[in-house]
């Protein structure tokens, strides 16, 4: 089963089998050598920090492995995760719906994905790999006509974001949003409706709690 624990499992047993430690590993790869460190594995506040897709794919390219060896380590391996793990294959993200997105527990400080009660989604290859990159599934009519109910839209966290990007926002309040990104000051942000029946918004930026870019929609 993946979980939080077998994932960074199978990291340390493929470090070890190269005879290397986890910061070892991560230095190898070309990241951080801090990535893999144990203390990096939970937050400040005690969420679970999962390893990237775009991490592992480098500790794979790096050590010459493939994906199933890296899954061998992992015992019951499956694609639904109804606790919400991350998972390390390449081609899979996070998904979470709209409604959801809103509660608490789901995202960190950064707009990344956290928390339990994720499921996942298989998408190509190149967003796939890009690292936090989650899924957001459509529902109701409030983003047609651009967006249907049942679309999935790709969001990349942390992205840089300009006029005329179609983004996600998530205000203080716990509201989720995808508009079009119109205008941003250092202290406000203008946002328009996809849907034409909804009103366009302006923010202060100290409303908002994070602004991610979206990056592919599966329609």
């Amino acid at each position: 089963m993946l979980s939080h624990e077998t994932i960074w499992h199978a990291l340390d047993a493929l470090a070890e089998r190269h005879k290397l430690t986890a910061s070892g590993l991560a230095r190898r790869a070309g990241l951080d050598p801090t990535s893999f460190n144990k203390s990096k594995r939970h937050g400040p506040d005690g969420r679970l920090r999962w390893p990237s897709t775009e991490s592992i794919a480098k500790v794979l390219e790096a050590t010459g492995s493939s994906v199933e060896q890296f899954l061998s380590y992992i015992p019951s391996s499956r694609s639904h995760l109804p606790e919400g793990a991350f998972p390390p294959q390449i081609g899979t993200i996070p998904l979470l719906g709209f409604a959801q997105a809103g509660a608490g527990g789901f995202f960190d400080d950064g707009g990344f994905p956290a928390g339990q009660g994720w499921d996942v989604v298989e998408f190509p290859a190149s967003p796939a790999r890009k690292s936090g990159v989650y899924a957001l599934e459509v529902q109701g009519d409030s983003m047609m006509p651009l967006y249907r109910d049942g679309d999935v839209l790709i969001v990349e966290p942390g992205a840089q974001v300009r006029r005329g990007d179609r983004v996600v926002v998530k205000t203080r309040e716990g509201e989720v949003m995808a508009k079009i990104l119109m205008r941003q000051t250092a202290k406000t942000i203008d946002l328009h409706s996809l849907n034409p029946e909804h009103s366009n918004r302006s923010l202060d930026l100290v409303e908002v709690e994070w602004v991610a870019r979206i990056i592919w929609a599966s329609q």
